[in-house]
This record gives C-alpha cells, sequence and structure tokens, in this order.
C-alpha cells in the first residue's frame, strides 16, 4: 500500500490531536486537511490563540478549515470536494453529522483516551484519575453519529501512574493512541479488523469538568482528595473553602497515617507537619503531604517556600 495515496482528513484540536496529525503525516499519508475548532481567547488577558493541532497543521504544510459547525452545507461540501480515503478524528470536540461519516471511502475512525465503553465524553482521562483507576488505554473506533458509541476496531492498555497527573496521562496516551493507529491503518483499509461493538451494560460517561467539581473537604481520604488534586491541577484546581477563601491545590502526595508521628488522632484538616518541605495535613484517612499550593489572592507556591507559614496542630488556612 503506498500511503502517498491514502487521502486523509484529519479532525483534531487539543495537543493530543496534534500528536496524533503528526504522525500520519511524518508516517507518509496524505493529509489533505486539518480541521480544528476556531481559535479562542486564553488566559487572564482573553489573547485569541490557535490550538495546537492547527500549530501542527501549519508546520506540515496542511490546509485548515476552522467552521463553527459540521452541520453546514459548506462544511459537508468542503470535506467531501477534498475526496477523502479516510477521515481520521482524535479530540476534535464535536459530534459529527452521518452525512460526513459517510464521505470517506473507507470509512471514519477515532482515536479516543480510554478504553470504549468506558468513558464516553469529553474527558476520559480526567474521570479516570477522579475515580482512581489503576488501567486505562486507548480505543480506535470506526465512528457513528453517537457520542463514541461506534465499533471497535483496536485498544492498549496503559497503566496508571498513582501520582501522574491529566496532562501527563494525555501525552503518554497521545503517543501510545497515535503509534496504534499508524500500525493499524493498513489492515484496515485492506478489511482484516473486526469491528466489535460496545457493550451497553460496560457504558461509563465522562461530560465536561465543571469548576464546581474542583471543591472539596478534607472529611475525604486522602487518596480521594489527591486523585482529584491530579485530575484537576491544569484546570480548574481543586480547592478547599478556608474561613471564606480558596486554598488551590496543585500537587500531592498520599501518605499513611502511620508513617507521620502525631496525625493518629487528629482531626481533618489539621497540619500536622509543617517543617521545611514537609506541609502535612491530616484527612479522614491518611495524610495529604501538599507539594504545591497557592491561597486566594496569592501566588503558586511549593510547599518548600511555604510550609513554615503553617502551624502544627492548627486547621490549614
Amino acid at each position: 500500500m503506498d500511503k502517498s495515496n491514502i487521502r486523509v482528513v484529519f479532525m483534531g484540536t487539543p495537543d493530543f490531536a496534534s500528536v496524533c496529525l503528526k504522525a500520519l503525516a511524518e508516517d507518509g499519508y496524505n493529509v489533505v486537511l486539518a480541521v480544528c475548532q476556531p481559535d479562542k481567547p486564553v488566559g487572564r488577558k482573553h489573547i485569541i490563540t490557535a490550538p495546537p493541532a492547527k500549530l501542527t497543521a501549519i508546520a506540515e504544510g496542511i490546509e485548515v478549515y476552522q467552521p463553527l459547525s459540521m452541520k453546514t452545507e459548506e462544511a459537508y461540501e468542503k470535506i467531501a470536494s477534498c475526496k477523502p480515503d479516510l477521515i481520521v478524528t482524535a479530540a476534535y470536540g464535536k459530534i459529527l453529522p452521518q452525512s460526513v461519516l459517510d464521505i470517506p471511502k473507507y470509512g471514519p475512525l477515532n482515536v479516543h483516551g480510554s478504553l470504549l465503553p468506558r468513558y464516553r465524553g469529553a474527558a476520559p482521562v480526567h474521570y479516570s484519575i477522579l475515580n482512581g483507576d489503576s488501567v486505562t488505554g486507548v480505543t480506535i473506533m470506526r465512528m457513528d453519529a453517537g457520542m463514541d458509541t461506534g465499533d471497535i476496531l483496536v485498544k492498549e492498555e496503559v497503566t496508571i501512574d498513582p501520582d501522574i497527573h491529566t496532562d501527563e496521562l494525555m501525552a503518554l496516551l497521545a503517543d501510545r493512541g497515535s503509534k496504534l493507529l499508524i500500525s493499524m491503518i493498513p489492515d484496515f483499509i485492506e478489511g482484516k479488523i473486526e469491528a466489535v461493538k460496545q457493550n451497553e451494560d460496560e457504558v461509563l460517561l465522562s461530560p465536561p469538568i465543571r469548576p464546581e467539581q474542583a471543591e472539596f473537604n478534607w472529611d475525604l481520604t486522602a487518596l480521594e482528595i489527591h486523585n482529584k488534586v491530579r485530575a484537576l491541577s491544569s484546570w480548574p484546581g481543586a480547592f478547599v473553602i478556608n474561613n471564606g477563601k480558596k486554598l488551590k491545590i496543585y500537587d500531592s502526595k498520599v501518605l499513611s497515617d502511620s508513617v507521620v508521628e502525631g496525625s493518629e488522632g487528629s482531626l481533618p484538616g489539621i497540619v500536622v507537619k509543617a517543617h521545611k518541605a514537609d506541609l502535612i495535613v491530616k484527612c479522614k484517612e491518611g495524610c495529604l503531604k501538599i507539594l504545591e499550593l497557592q491561597n486566594e489572592g496569592g501566588k503558586r507556591l511549593k510547599a518548600v517556600d511555604c510550609a513554615h507559614n503553617y502551624k502544627v496542630g492548627q486547621p490549614i488556612g
């Protein structure tokens, strides 16, 4: 199979998509169009910023198309005019209409950051960490008009390190997913892969993260808080309310009560150690070692720079 003769329309937006797009281009496929969501304002100054997949497409000399909707006649005509053999999507962020899915000769593929049917939806990596999963993976499916409901073509499992954060896990899954995509396309085109329907009894959903999901209290276990911290560290940041103000925690570790002197008998939320780089707080079960935090209105600080400001035996904050 001459890969340069395989015309691909790629659809994706964030870093996860960018990795997959670059893999396709570097492996020799003829990516004739990259479809991304429109540039958006980013940061406090709301600077209009191009998505990562767009930047990768430009670097690879690929035409970029950024429609507000894929449900217009214009969008359909744009994709159809490319005469794609494949449509490949990865974290595009919008459901495609059946008319667009029917365009490519061999069909539409999607690279998804979970082991479907677990975590259909927009935030599979966040929820795998929030729920304390030890294993996740990537799935490549043949797309249909539903939300991640298409038949499964291939999967690959990935172990979740207990201290990994969402951005790091996304990067790992993007790498694995892009390699899996490249390895399976020839067999898919030649009809050598048998598609498997998803088991509807095993479906779990991962809707977009809401800001209020980031709040916690010290009556949770240290592991539950730690999972929230690492799942939401990039946005919106796990936080607890202290004296009416937010205390955000961006990085942490879980410690058992047996290794923290003075934690036995302490109440949740009480500082049990505050010395040098050690800022440790008692939780419902176990202790949370805070590595990076930010008080409302203050700077984001490493514990080594502020642990001395807290008092053992007092509530944090």
